[in-house]
């Protein structure tokens, strides 16, 4: 594992066949299609399904993925709805040998700010595994405030990164220069150029074209912007379903023998 993250980090869809069983030599062309331009491997997370999939599912796309990474670092997503259920899988994450764990806010409108920093102590009094912050509000339906981010790095010791989706580039700019010494990752393609600060990305658009994705980081100007816009576009990128429209692209060029998603799996 690297002593701190950086560059573009993907998302990994996850490749399935018809049945709905994780394809591994899908996975194995997947992470051979962009190994060279990534630093990190972020299986089972939003935009492989992580939601969606079961456990049987889940354990099998992070499993293939550690044991295809040749090196890179394996970012197991974890996407429960409570603090028990996810120390389970995050044993299971540690067990299968992932680096680290990515995890939400246990789900809920109702969800406290006290009760998100006391999912995360209790994760990592739990087990020794780092912890990637994802911080979002579609699927978990709250968000970390700023305040909260702050004394959670502050006060647990073992987080490595934040997977910043918060979707306000304000927001993610005072979270980068906050002075943490923790990694800030955009999570969104179209505010990469406004996102001063962060060490990163991890965006879905790695999938297809993490070089592209590497050039932005490094020259986020508006014209690179409005390029990486037109791409997201052509590709589904920024539809609600974008997972289908990625597999959709992989499956033409050839990457993953398959475009099903879940739930055209289940109703096979």
């Amino acid at each position: 594992m690297p002593d701190t993250y950086s560059g573009t980090v993907v998302p990994l869809i996850t490749p399935l066949d018809e049945h709905g069983t994780v394809d591994e030599q899908s996975v194995v062309r997947l992470l051979d299609h962009i190994r060279a331009e990534v630093t990190g491997l972020m299986p089972a997370l939003t935009s492989g399904e992580g939601w969606k999939l079961d456990a049987r599912q889940w354990q099998d796309v992070v499993t293939y993925t550690v044991k295809h990474a040749d090196g890179l670092p394996v970012l197991a997503g974890i996407q429960l709805p409570d603090t028990a259920s996810v120390i389970e899988r995050a044993r299971t994450a540690a067990e299968i040998g992932a680096d680290a764990v990515v995890v939400t806010t246990p789900f809920g409108a109702d969800v406290t700010q006290d009760q998100i920093v006391e999912h995360y102590r209790a994760i990592r009094a739990a087990l020794d595994i780092p912890i990637f912050l994802y911080n979002e509000e579609a699927l978990s339906g709250n968000r970390i405030e700023f305040e909260t981010l702050i004394r959670i790095c502050k006060e647990i010791p073992g987080i490595v990164g934040i997977k910043e989706s918060s979707g306000d580039a304000a927001f993610t700019r005072r979270m980068a220069e906050a002075g943490t010494g923790i990694p800030v990752f955009e999570g969104w393609e179209n505010l990469l150029v406004d996102a001063r600060g962060i060490q990163g990305f991890i965006g879905p658009l790695a999938n297809l074209e993490p070089g592209l994705c590497n050039a932005m980081l490094v020259d986020p100007t508006p014209d690179r912007q409005a390029e990486i816009n037109a791409v997201c576009e052509k590709y589904g990128v920024f539809k609600d379903d974008w997972y289908r429209w990625v597999k959709e692209e992989l499956h033409t060029r050839g990457v993953i023998s398959s475009p099903t998603v879940h739930e055209e799996a289940k109703a096979a």
